[in-house]
C-alpha cells in the first residue's frame, strides 16, 4: 500500500520529516516515500515531485564577484609596470599623457577579463552537455534517462562502471563495490549491502548508502533515491558538483614565464637606453620617455590572451566535431599524437550488432536464408540444441524491454533479443517461465556473464575460450548429450571470425532445486556446450577514410578489442589498418607472457591486439611511450581508467562509456566515432600552427619597436616613436591583426605532415630567424621614415606620424603573408572574403583605427601624431610593396606556419 509524501519546503530536495537513510530498514523508507521495491514510482507521480523537488541538479556555485576577476587581471608585471610609469608621469606633470598609459592598461584588462570569461563560460557549458544517463524503474519498467529527472522515491539501478547519480538507500547488491574517495578520503572502493547502521555511524561506514557522486566499480546493485540536487551528502559539503574551468596550460605558463623573464631583461635595457641617452646629452624627459617606450614595445603583452582565445577556439571547433574537451591542455597535447589504440565496437564499427548465423547441434545456420525460405524445412523445428541457444541469448541477458525505446541495453545483448523474437520466441513467455533468481555481471577480465534459473538450469554466455574450457559435453540436435568436440567448434568459430562476425558461445549446466545463489565456484566444470552466434557489426565507411588519414598524417593507428583474434583482423582488413597489406595481430596471452623487451618489440609492430583485457591496455600504453610515443587510447569500461590516465590523451565514449571511463578521460567522442579522433588531431595541430603564426606576427611588432629606440640611443638620435605611440601600435596588433589568426581554418595538407615533437619548442630556429628578419625590416621602415621625412623639413610629429602609418601598413602586408588566405596563388587570394572575413573585419578595423590616429585632432593631441596629405599616405603605402619580397623571403625561413597547400 502507498502512503501520502509528507512534504515541506518546495525547494528542498528531501522532507526533513524523512528518517536517517543510513540507520533505517530499507523496507520503511520504501513506506514513508510512497514507493515500490519492484514497480518503483508510477509514472503519474513523478510530475508532482518534480515540481516540489526541482530537478536533480545542484544550484550552480557563487562564482568570483566580477570585480575580483577584473582586477586579477591587473596580475600582470607589464601592466603593473605601466601603472607606475603612469604614475611617474602624472608626478613629472605630464597627466595627459598618464591618463592615456591608464587607459591602456584598463583597456587591456577589459579585453582579457571579456575573452577569458567567454572561453570559460563556452568550456564549462561544453561540460555540462555531456549528461549523465541511469537506468531506473517507473511503473514496473526498465527505463534509461537523464539524471537530472530523477525525484525521491526513484528505483534505480546501478552497475560497474555507473557515477551514483543521487544519494540511495541500497535494496540490493551483488558483489557492489564504490569509490567514495572523494567523500571519504578511504584509497580504496566500499563494499556494499543493504544494512541499516547506527544513526552516528561515519560516512565511510554506512554500507547500506551510496552517495551521489561516487563510483560504481564493481557489482550490482538496487537503490531508493532519497535526496537529490544540493540536499545530497556532496552537495551540502561543497555547494556543487560542478568542475571548475582551468583556462591554464602548460603552454599558457610557458608564455607567461617567458614574458616575465623578457620583461626583466627589457626593464635592464630601458635603464641602460636612458643613461646611455643622459650620457649623450638628451633631456632626462625625452630619455625617460625613450626607456618606457622600449619597455613597452618589447613585451608581447597579448601573447598570453591570444593563446587562451586560440585554444578556447580550438575547443569549440572540437565539439562541432563531436569531441569534449574535458581538460584544455589535451588541446596542445592533440597535435603531437603518434599512434591511436582505438576500441573496435562501436568506435570503429557501427555498433549495430546484428546475428548473423548459428551454430548448434552440428548444424551452422545462416539466418538470412532462413529467412529467405531457402533451404526449405524449419531447422528450428528438429534442432533442438539451436532453440536451447537462442533461450539461453534470452535468459542470460540483461538488456530489458522499454514501452518507450523499445529494446534498451547493450547493442550485443539487444541484438540476441531480436534474433529470438524474429524466430517466434516471446521473450517474456520465456522469462516467466525461466525467473532469474542470481546472475554473475560480465565483466572484462571474466569475459563471461552466469544466471541461474528457477527452473533448475545455470546458463553461460561469453568468450568461446572462456565458456569451452568449462564444458565436457556438448549438445546434441535431438537433446541428448555428447563428448565435447573442440576440433570441430573451434573450425566454426575460425570460418565465423574470418568473416568479420563476433562469436559468443553458451552452456547449461543443471542448478540444485534449492539453489538461490551462483558463484564461480558452479561454473568451474561439467558444463554443456550448447551453441555459438556469430554478430556482424560493419565497419563504419567514415572510419575507413579516418584510418586513411591518420596513416597518411602519419600516425599509427592499432585496434585493441576483446574479441577473437580473426574477427579482429578482418575487421581491420576492412579498415587498412595493415602495413603493406599485411595486417599484424598479437593476442592477449601472448602478451601476458611476454618480458618487457618483448613487450616493447610487440607494440612496435602490431596492428591489432585481441582477446586483450582491460589491466593490458595500461601495460600497452606504457610499452608505446616508452619508446617516445604519444599515445591516444580509447576507453569505455571501468577498469579502462588506468590506461587512460596513463595515456597521453585518454579518450573516453560519451553515448556507451561508463562514468568512471569519463571521469578519467581527457576528451570525450559524444558519437562514439573513430572519425571525430581524426577531427580531434586535425584541430589540434590547427590550434598549434596558429599559435605559431601569432608568434610569426606579433614578436617582430615588439622587436622592431624596441630596436629602434635602442638605436637612437646609442647613436644619440632624436627618438623615432614615443612610449604612447608604442602603446597604440601594441594596441592596434593585439586587437585588429593578431587576434584574427586564432580563427584561422585548418590548412588543406595539414593532415599530410608528420606529428610534431613534442619536445619540439615554439621559438625554433627558423621561426627566430624569421622574426630577425622581419624585426630588422621594422627596424628600417621607422627610421627610414623618420629620417626621409626629416631630411624632407617635415616637423618631427608629421615624420613619426608616417613612420607609425608605414610600419602597420607594413604589418598588414606581413598578416596577409602569415595567414593562410596567401597560400594557393592569386586565385585564392581574390576569394579571401569568403574565406576569411574575420580576417578581413581585423584588417579594416586597423586602417580605420589608423586615419583616425593620423586625421583626427583630439587623437593628435593624446598621441603627439600630425594630419598627412595624400601624398604623405601614399609614401607611407609604399611599405606594402616594400613588405611583399621580405615576407616572401621570411616564409623561406620558417615554411611551417602557412605553407601547407598543394598550390
Amino acid at each position: 500500500m502507498r502512503h501520502a509524501l509528507s512534504v515541506t519546503s518546495p525547494t528542498s530536495a528531501a522532507p526533513a520529516s524523512w528518517p536517517q537513510p543510513h540507520a533505517t530498514p530499507w523496507p520503511e523508507l520504501i513506506e514513508a516515500l510512497g514507493s515500490d521495491a519492484e514497480r518503483g514510482l508510477e509514472a503519474y507521480e513523478v510530475g508532482g515531485r518534480q515540481q516540489r523537488w526541482g530537478p536533480n541538479s545542484p544550484d550552480p556555485q557563487a562564482q568570483k564577484p566580477a570585480w575580483r576577476r577584473f582586477l586579477g587581471q591587473f596580475n600582470d608585471p607589464l601592466l603593473i609596470t605601466l601603472l607606475v610609469v603612469g604614475f611617474v608621469k602624472l608626478l613629472l606633470g605630464e597627466p595627459g599623457e598618464a591618463v592615456v598609459i591608464w587607459s591602456v592598461t584598463v583597456i587591456n584588462a577589459v579585453i582579457g577579463y571579456v575573452q577569458e570569461s567567454r572561453a570559460e563560460t563556452a568550456i564549462a557549458a561544453l561540460a555540462r552537455s555531456v549528461r549523465t544517463e541511469v537506468d531506473v524503474i517507473r511503473g514496473g519498467e526498465r527505463r534509461r534517462l537523464d539524471s537530472v529527472e530523477l525525484v525521491p522515491g526513484d528505483l534505480v539501478l546501478l552497475e560497474a562502471g555507473n557515477k551514483v547519480p543521487a544519494d540511495l538507500r541500497l535494496l540490493q547488491g551483488r558483489n557492489l563495490q564504490i569509490d567514495e574517495s572523494a567523500l571519504t578520503g578511504e584509497s580504496l572502493p566500499a563494499a556494499k549491502g543493504t544494512t541499516a547502521v547506527e544513526a552516528e555511524a561515519p560516512l565511510a561506514e554506512r554500507i547500506g548508502m551510496a552517495y551521489a557522486g561516487s563510483l560504481v566499480t564493481a557489482g550490482q546493485g538496487r537503490g531508493l533515491v532519497v535526496a537529490t540536487g544540493n540536499a545530497t551528502e556532496v552537495g551540502q559539503i561543497s555547494g556543487s558538483l560542478a568542475e571548475q574551468v582551468n583556462l591554464n596550460t602548460p603552454l599558457t605558463r610557458k608564455f607567461r614565464g617567458f614574458s616575465t623573464t623578457l620583461l626583466r631583461i627589457v626593464l635592464v635595457l630601458a635603464g641602460l637606453t636612458f643613461l646611455i641617452g643622459l650620457a649623450r646629452g638628451r633631456a632626462a624627459s625625452e630619455m625617460f620617455d625613450g626607456a618606457v617606450a622600449l619597455a613597452v614595445g618589447a613585451i608581447p603583452e597579448e601573447l598570453p590572451a591570444i593563446v587562451t582565445i586560440t585554444l578556447a577556439i580550438g575547443v569549440n571547433r572540437m565539439a562541432a566535431r563531436n569531441a569534449i574537451i574535458r581538460k584544455l591542455p589535451a588541446v596542445e597535447t592533440l597535435g603531437s599524437t603518434t599512434v591511436i589504440c582505438s576500441d573496435k565496437t562501436g568506435t570503429l564499427t557501427q555498433n549495430r550488432m546484428m546475428v548473423r548465423e548459428i551454430h548448434a547441434g552440428g548444424e551452422r545456420v545462416r539466418l538470412d536464408r532462413l529467412w529467405s525460405g531457402a533451404g526449405g524445412d524449419d531447422p528450428l523445428a528438429r534442432n533442438l540444441a539451436l532453440r536451447e541457444t537462442l533461450l539461453a541469448g534470452v535468459l542470460c541477458n540483461d538488456a530489458g524491454a522499454s514501452r518507450d525505446a523499445g529494446l534498451v541495453g547493450d547493442p550485443t545483448e539487444t541484438a540476441l533479443l531480436h534474433v529470438a523474437e524474429n524466430l517466434g520466441m516471446n521473450r517474456q513467455q520465456a522469462l516467466d517461465r525461466h525467473p532469474r533468481r542470481d546472475a554473475i555481471p560480465f565483466a572484462s577480465e571474466q569475459q563471461y556473464m552466469a544466471t541461474l534459473h528457477g527452473s533448475h538450469r545455470i546458463l553461460m554466455k561469453g568468450s568461446v575460450e572462456t565458456v569451452l574450457r568449462r564444458c565436457t559435453q556438448q549438445l546434441r540436435a535431438d537433446g541428448s548429450g555428447e563428448p565435447l568436440d573442440r576440433d570441430t567448434i573451434e573450425a566454426a568459430v575460425a570460418a565465423m571470425a574470418r568473416q568479420g562476425e563476433r562469436v559468443l558461445a553458451f552452456a547449461i549446466a543443471e542448478a540444485e532445486p534449492a539453489q538461490e545463489h551462483l558463484s564461480e565456484a558452479h561454473l568451474d566444470q561439467g558444463l554443456t556446450f550448447l551453441g555459438l552466434q556469430g554478430l556482424l557489426d560493419p565497419p563504419r565507411p567514415e572510419a575507413i577514410t579516418a584510418v586513411k588519414n591518420c596513416q597518411r598524417a602519419g600516425i599509427r593507428v592499432t585496434m585493441i578489442t576483446g574479441d577473437h583474434p580473426d574477427t579482429a583482423r578482418s575487421i581491420a582488413t576492412q579498415l587498412n589498418l595493415g602495413r603493406g597489406g599485411e595486417v599484424r595481430t598479437c593476442s592477449g596471452r601472448v602478451l601476458e607472457e611476454a618480458s618487457p623487451e618483448r613487450l616493447r618489440a610487440i607494440v612496435r609492430d602490431t596492428d591489432v591486439f585481441a582477446r586483450v583485457v582491460p589491466s593490458q591496455k595500461l601495460a600497452l600504453v606504457r610499452a608505446l611511450q616508452q619508446q617516445g610515443e604519444v599515445v591516444a587510447m580509447t576507453g569505455d569500461g571501468v577498469n579502462d581508467a588506468p590506461a587512460l590516465r596513463q595515456a597521453d590523451i585518454g579518450i573516453a565514449m560519451g553515448r556507451g562509456g561508463t562514468e568512471v571511463a569519463r571521469e578519467a578521460a581527457d576528451m570525450l567522442l559524444t558519437d562514439d566515432n573513430f572519425a571525430t579522433i581524426a577531427a580531434a588531431v586535425e584541430e589540434g595541430r590547427a590550434v598549434y600552427l596558429n599559435l605559431r603564426k601569432a608568434l610569426a606576427f606579433v614578436l617582430p611588432v615588439n622587436g622592431g619597436a624596441s630596436m629602434t629606440i635602442l638605436l637612437a640611443a646609442l647613436l644619440g638620435l632624436e627618438l623615432p616613436v614615443t612610449a604612447l605611440q608604442v602603446l597604440w601600435l601594441n594596441m592596434v596588433c593585439a586587437l585588429t591583426l593578431s587576434v584574427p589568426l586564432a580563427f584561422e581554418p585548418s590548412p588543406p595538407l595539414l593532415m599530410e605532415q608528420p606529428p610534431r615533437s613534442p619536445e619540439q619548442p615554439l621559438l625554433n630556429r627558423g621561426l627566430v630567424q624569421k622574426v630577425l628578419l622581419v624585426s630588422a625590416f621594422y627596424w628600417l621602415f621607422i627610421f627610414g621614415m623618420v629620417l626621409w621625412a626629416r631630411g624632407q623639413g617635415l616637423e618631427l610629429a608629421v615624420a613619426r606620424t608616417m613612420a607609425i602609418q608605414s610600419l602597420v601598413l607594413a604589418q598588414v602586408a606581413y598578416l596577409v603573408s602569415v595567414s593562410q588566405v596567401s597560400k594557393g596563388g592569386w586565385g585564392q587570394l581574390l576569394k579571401a572574403p569568403l574565406r576569411a572575413p574575420i580576417l578581413l573585419a581585423g584588417i579594416a578595423s586597423a586602417l580605420l583605427l589608423q586615419l583616425g590616429f593620423s586625421q583626427l585632432s583630439w587623437m593628435n593631441s593624446w598621441f603627439d601624431t600630425a594630419p598627412l596629405t595624400a601624398r604623405q599616405g601614399l609614401v607611407c603605402a609604399s611599405s606594402l610593396l616594400v613588405m611583399v619580397p621580405v615576407a616572401w623571403l621570411a616564409e623561406r625561413f620558417d615554411p611551417t606556419t602557412g605553407v601547407l597547400s598543394r598550390h
